[in-house]
């Protein structure tokens, strides 16, 4: 992926459901970074690049098998016409699949710090390994389960990349708190609270209505490494590994480990 040198970062989706994307594109945060004309989003139906009278987009496969794949001949059509209106060199070509590498925060920087790509959300069966071999570039999955297209796998990537351009959350410094956020240290986010201060006959905790910056700070911290250390230990490995715990994470993991702090 080669890095934006100014300008939109462009999306092409190649589907054949383009009206699943109509209301992210006018609701919630990232409806921002369209707004704004920082992301680019243009929808591509590969029926409209098919031959005959029914615009077929699928048959059955060689060797039979249940459901339908989806043909290479509309697809390549499609993708020959998305690459000479984004006329800017190669863009990658990524489609959502189970043997892709599974998207992580780090993946999704380096999308979003990138010139775009263009999306292949597939249906069906799946598609003519054919036009996988010629034309896709990255594969990509969101995890060990499977989905009726590649839409929400879309979605969520560009979700992801919204999020991440200037100005498209309330607070700029707010995705530097999330989950898995290499550029701190990996680690899962903390709990968070919001009024009443007493709900349902629980508090909130009192480091939190102290006022004391520092004791705040501290408080998260412990939660973060809690929480990580308890729900995904594997990311406190990689964060040692990295050197991006400090001594004193490495005493609060000591204690959590014998059973304190409370």
């Amino acid at each position: 992926m080669s890095d934006r040198a100014g300008g939109a970062l462009r999306f092409d989706v190649i589907t054949l459901f383009p009206e699943l994307f109509a209301p992210f594109l006018e609701a919630g945060v990232a409806r921002r970074a369209y707004a704004s004309g920082q992301i680019v989003l243009k929808l591509w139906n590969p029926r409209a690049y098919a031959e005959g009278n029914y615009r077929r987009v699928d048959d059955r496969p060689f060797g039979g098998g249940p459901g339908m794949v989806m043909l290479a001949e509309p697809l390549a059509r499609c993708l020959a016409a998305v690459q000479a209106e984004r006329a800017g060199g190669a863009a990658p070509v990524v489609l959502f699949s189970p043997i892709g590498q599974t998207l992580t925060h780090a993946g999704v920087e380096r999308w979003a710090a990138g010139a775009g790509a263009v999306l292949i959300c597939g249906r069906y069966e799946g598609i003519d390994q054919r036009f996988i071999d010629r034309h896709v570039t990255h594969q990509i999955s969101l995890g060990d389960f499977v989905l009726s297209g590649g839409e929400i796998a879309a979605l969520a990537l560009l979700d992801a990349v919204a999020r991440l351009q200037p100005g498209v959350l309330g607070d700029e410094g707010s995705h530097h708190q999330d989950s898995f956020n290499l550029a701190v240290d990996g680690l899962l986010d903390c709990p968070h609270y919001t009024r009443p201060e007493v709900w349902d006959g629980v508090p909130v905790p009192s480091e939190l209505l102290s006022g004391h910056h520092a004791r705040i700070e501290g408080w998260r911290r412990e939660q973060r490494l809690r929480l990580t250390a308890r729900h995904r230990p594997d990311l406190i490995v990689a964060a040692r590994a990295a050197g991006r715990l400090s001594a004193h994470d490495e005493v609060l993991l000591a204690q959590l480990g014998r059973g304190g702090p409370g």
